[in-house]
């Protein structure tokens, strides 16, 4: 009972599993969410069991507000507590086509998994949060959003996506802001170009846009560079830091002449 408990959406495979890795090496019990069977995700299960993690596997669509229902209840009866929430899951859509040619299907999918699932999982945890701040005064409790530099660069191309993670920067803030009394801060963690499943489709594209100078650290992104963050805030080292955006991308935001 003495380990704190992290919930993980998306937490099987790439970047979530980064952060779930790097969770459980710091001294947390995880919780992780995915779409698979769990028969399919026994080997990051295992992964994690090995680094000394309790692990549970939640199925189900983020999406849907059975499957966060679930979630939450099922962390209540195997944990009994939770005091981390990371909303990572998220997809791209299925087919990167003109902004003038995108189906209201594809955006409904992207919006619901990438901002209305942790839109709505986010109120379920902090109010939860907020009752066991109540008892466990001395206890640290966060909400750390997995963003994208798509929050703020363009892609006409999978533009969905992008207003997705533009509101889910927006949504980083008003939780920061309402769960501010409370003492529970909430951090996006926005990652980069990050070498995973999501992105193999395009590799050749980002090996190049890296090699010309895309970023000013000369490298893919891995997903334990977006691990690390998380475990950073997950730990309290930055409680005075809530609303904040960390920017985990090489430097590829930064303005350059």
């Amino acid at each position: 009972m003495s380990r704190p408990v992290a919930l993980i959406t998306g937490g099987s495979r790439g970047i979530g599993l980064g952060c779930a890795k790097s969770l459980a090496a710091a001294g947390f019990d995880i919780a992780i969410n995915g779409l698979r069977e769990e028969t399919q995700v026994s080997e990051p299960i295992a992964e994690l069991k090995a680094l000394g993690a309790r692990v549970v596997y939640c199925r189900g669509d983020i999406a849907l507000a059975e499957t966060r229902a679930a979630t939450i209840d099922r962390i209540r009866s195997e944990f009994g507590r939770l005091h981390v929430l990371v909303n990572n899951a998220g997809v791209a859509p299925k087919e990167r086509v003109d902004l003038l040619d995108g189906s209201e299907a594809s955006f409904d999918r992207v919006m619901g998994i990438n901002l209305k699932g942790p839109y709505f999982l986010t109120q379920i945890a902090a109010r939860w949060m907020i009752e066991q701040k109540v008892a466990e005064k001395d206890s640290f409790f966060c909400i750390i959003n997995v963003g994208s530099v798509s929050a703020t660069a363009v892609s006409t191309h999978r533009g969905e996506y992008c207003v997705a993670k533009a509101g889910l920067a927006m949504m980083n803030a008003l939780y920061a802001t309402r769960l501010g009394p409370h003492d529970i801060p909430v951090y996006e963690v926005r990652p980069g170009i990050v070498k995973t499943n999501m992105t193999s489709g395009v590799e050749d594209k980002y090996d190049k846009l890296i090699e010309d100078g895309l970023c000013v650290t000369p490298r893919w992104g891995r997903t334990e560079d977006v691990g690390k963050a998380v475990s950073t805030l997950a730990t309290g080292v930055f409680p005075y830091s809530t609303g904040q955006v960390i920017m985990v991308d090489g430097g590829m935001t930064l303005p350059r002449l």
